[in-house]
């Protein structure tokens, strides 16, 4: 189990974070909602080891970790796709970061390729892609990184609504095919409930949780699991919730 416990962030005295605790399971999906500019991605950010929090505590299987590098693996909203690499390259990518052989990069991104169907794209370059490929291929590219804890932000804020729903169905057959766990940011409330297992609501600047709630809608999950009643009471729940903080 991974939990972050009393963390407290802030930047030039200006109050980001505030006493966030919270936690991941084994094989959750875990997801993060809150107002715009709340602290959803320094959150993230801090979990990932990019920054530092002024006071609080990480831990993974009840151990606490300072130096977090290679534990998770982080996707920004920013893809940040290196358009001189190709799809096949930017994969590796990580792998490559970690210290490892390139051939062995080599080997185990070509692996991921194969398994989701877009081996026929290895040698493409990104622009020649959708933005929908281009978002399998920094997930995978994550996956590669540490499949077993990935950290994703907004991933399919940027995309159309017809895609970002392809995008969610293919994020929850990455996740059982890999058995991760995951702590997914997102705005779209919607989106939160047809991905996780919990969702944690974040109140206003400085933000701190002031909900946990249980998703009980069964696996697998289909798009039509959205108009059941269990999802809809739920969705006015934490609507109700997000307005009035």
């Amino acid at each position: 189990m991974f939990s972050v416990k009393h963390l407290y962030k802030s930047f030039n005295n200006l109050e980001t974070l505030e006493n966030v605790s919270l936690n991941v399971k084994n094989h959750e999906f875990v997801s993060i909602i809150g107002p715009s500019g709340t602290g959803k991605s320094t959150l993230l950010q801090i979990i990932s080891g990019i920054e530092k929090p002024n006071s609080g505590e990480i831990s993974l299987d009840n151990k606490t970790i300072k130096d977090r590098k290679g534990k998770f693996g982080y996707m920004p909203q920013e893809l940040s796709l290196l358009p001189w690499k190709t799809v096949l390259e930017n994969i590796m990518l990580g792998f490559v970061i970690l210290g490892k052989p390139k051939e062995q990069a080599k080997r185990r991104a070509h692996e991921l390729l194969e398994k989701f169907n877009l081996l026929e794209f290895a040698d493409f370059y990104p622009k020649a892609l959708s933005g929908g490929m281009q978002q399998r291929v920094a997930l995978l590219r994550t996956v590669l990184f540490n499949p077993s804890f990935l950290l994703l932000d907004e991933p399919f804020r940027s995309l159309d609504a017809l895609t970002r729903h392809e995008m969610q169905m293919w994020l929850l057959s990455v996740y059982e095919t890999f058995n991760s766990s995951v702590l997914f940011v997102t705005h779209d409330i919607q989106e939160a409930i047809l991905l996780s297992d919990r969702i944690y609501v974040l109140g206003n600047r400085p933000a701190t949780v002031i909900k946990e709630v249980k998703v009980d809608l069964q696996r697998p999950r289909k798009l039509t699991d959205l108009t059941k009643s269990s999802a809809v009471v739920l969705e006015k729940k934490l609507l109700s919730l997000l307005t009035k903080n």
